[in-house]
C-alpha cells in the first residue's frame, strides 16, 4: 500500500490513516482505489472486527479530492466518469462493509473527506473540526449516493444550506445537526477513539453486520413493503448462532462474552 494510505491491525482493530498532512490529507485517485482495496481486504479478515478512519496529524481529517490532479482526471466528464468511478467506489464499499467503522476527525473535513466521513457508523469529532462540502466554489456536484448520505444524516434543509452557501460548519453545529455522533476535546480524542473501537470490537460481530443490514433495509424501504425472505429471516437468524448462546451464557454466568462471529 502507498505511504499516502497507511494501514494498522492491532487488537481487532484496523486504523487506516490518510498520510499526507502537508496536503491536509487530499486524497488523490489512486488512494480511492487502495480505499476500496482495503475495505474488501478488511471486509474478509476474521480478525477484524472494527476499522476506524483518520488523517495524519490534527489539522485534518482530509480536505477531499487533491485539486492538483483535476487537469489530468477531471477535467473533462469523459475523464471523470473514471474517476467519479473510483470516488464512489471506494465510498459504497466504506457505507457497505459488515463491521462497524468510526471516523476519528479532527481538523478539517471537507469535500470528499466529508462525504467519506458520512459513510462511516460513527463520527467522533474533536472541538477544532471543521465540515462542508463547498463544490460550488469549483462549479462541482456531488454524486447521487454521496447526497443520499449527507441527507440522511443532516436532512435536505441542512444538506442544501451547506451545498448553496459552500461554508464551513464548526463542530458543535455538526453537532446539532447529526453531522457528527460525539464531540470531544481535541488533547482526549485518540483515548476516546481508541476506547470507544475496542468496546464495539468486544460485542458480537454477527450482532454488529446484522444491524447494519436491517438499517439499510429500514433506510431504504422505509415501510419494510415487500421483505426478501433473507430479509425477513434477518431478525431471527441470531437464535441460530455460536454467538448468541456463549452471550447467554456468559450473562448468567457474571462473565464476559468471547464471541467468535459464529
Amino acid at each position: 500500500m502507498s505511504g499516502d494510505l497507511l494501514i494498522e491491525r492491532r487488537d481487532g482493530v484496523a486504523t487506516v490513516t490518510f498520510n499526507r498532512p502537508e496536503q491536509r490529507n487530499a486524497i488523490h485517485y489512486e488512494m480511492w482505489r487502495g480505499i476500496a482495496r482495503l475495505m474488501g481486504d478488511c471486509g474478509k479478515d476474521s480478525t477484524v472486527r472494527v476499522v476506524v478512519f483518520r488523517g495524519a496529524g490534527q489539522a485534518a481529517f482530509s480536505a477531499g479530492a487533491d485539486i492538483a490532479e483535476f487537469d489530468r482526471h477531471r477535467k473533462d466528464s469523459t475523464v471523470a466518469r473514471r474517476y467519479h468511478r473510483a470516488v464512489e467506489g471506494a465510498l459504497d464499499e466504506v457505507a457497505a462493509l459488515p463491521k462497524p467503522t468510526i471516523a476519528l476527525i479532527t481538523g478539517f473535513c471537507v469535500g470528499g473527506g466529508c462525504e467519506l466521513a458520512t459513510a462511516t457508523d460513527i463520527r467522533v469529532a474533536a472541538e477544532n473540526s471543521r465540515f462542508g462540502i463547498p463544490s460550488a466554489k469549483l462549479g462541482l456536484l456531488v454524486g447521487y449516493r454521496e447526497m443520499q448520505r449527507l441527507v440522511r444524516l443532516v436532512g435536505p434543509g441542512v444538506a442544501m444550506d451547506l451545498l448553496l452557501t459552500a461554508r464551513l460548519m464548526d463542530a458543535e453545529e455538526a453537532l446539532r445537526v447529526g453531522l457528527i455522533s460525539r464531540l470531544v476535546p481535541l488533547a482526549g480524542i485518540e483515548d476516546t477513539v481508541r476506547n470507544l473501537a475496542a468496546e464495539v470490537a468486544a460485542l458480537a460481530p454477527l450482532a454488529h453486520r446484522g444491524h447494519k443490514e436491517i438499517l439499510e433495509t429500514v433506510l431504504s424501504n422505509p415501510r419494510l413493503k415487500g421483505l426478501t425472505p433473507k430479509q425477513k429471516r434477518l431478525p431471527f437468524a441470531c437464535y441460530d448462532t455460536e454467538d448468541f448462546h456463549e452471550g447467554r451464557r456468559a450473562f448468567l454466568e457474571k462473565r464476559r462474552p468471547q464471541f467468535k462471529g459464529r
